[in-house]
């Protein structure tokens, strides 16, 4: 899939990997109740060394900040998450989503992130979701919620018959567990929220998140400290 660049600015200066999991290890996954927070947030995010960024379509700013990131942020790689319909794709997409994320998936849900033209990842927390996803030729997926749906144990089971499937598990996962998952062979990133506390956010403590983003983005792809 190509990458897609918004067209109401400069096309972005950090390029797409071939892979949305070898972006970042950790993917900050952010809810905006506030537009005008997104732009400082997202620059402590990537100041940090955490680019890929997740805005959730959890609250009604939702849009407006990806649009503010992905205008305004040229070194960030803004994503929407939380897809739930095809018209959030389609909104997402012409608001300047470079990826998108879901929870879940549907074949209509499916088909509207393939035909996107940005990379996404589907959500799973079954082994027939998994298998199912393989069958319509998505191997990248997001395994939700990672900590409830089974956590690590559950990951290193699926490796063994499914292994050209990969996940980013996001769901209950801090900086303590990250790395269990990040040793595993099938985990390309995890998703994460622990880098944002809401006291910080509440107060513009910009620059506590990015020393939190710092010590994210200080893991290694196989979970030890860089």
């Amino acid at each position: 899939m190509t990458p897609h660049a918004p067209s109401h600015s400069a096309s972005p200066s950090l390029p797409m990997p071939s892979s949305l999991l070898d972006l970042a290890p950790v993917i900050p996954v952010v809810v905006v109740s506030d537009a005008a927070d997104a732009v400082p947030l997202a620059r402590a995010l990537v100041a940090g060394g955490l680019p890929a960024i997740e805005v959730t379509l959890r609250t009604p700013a939702a849009l407006d900040a990806i649009r503010a990131i992905a205008g305004e942020v040229p070194d960030a790689v803004v994503g929407a998450g939380t897809m739930l319909t095809p018209e959030q794709v389609k909104d997402s997409v012409a608001a300047g989503a470079r990826f998108l994320v879901s929870p879940g998936w549907t074949d209509v849900l499916l088909e509207a992130m393939r035909g996107s033209g940005v990379p996404f990842l589907p959500g799973v927390s079954t082994t027939s979701e998994v298998v199912a996803l393989l069958e319509r030729g998505v191997r990248e997926m997001k395994f939700f919620p990672a900590q409830a749906a089974g956590g690590t144990a559950y990951l290193k089971s699926l490796a063994g018959p499914l292994p050209q499937a990969r996940f980013c598990p996001t769901g209950g996962i801090g900086l303590a567990s990250a790395p269990d998952y990040l040793a595993l062979p099938n985990v390309g990133c995890v998703g994460g929220t622990w880098m944002l506390p809401e006291d910080a956010i509440a107060a513009k403590d910009w620059a506590r998140i990015e020393a939190l983003a710092g010590e994210a983005a200080a893991l290694s792809a196989d979970g030890t400290p860089r």
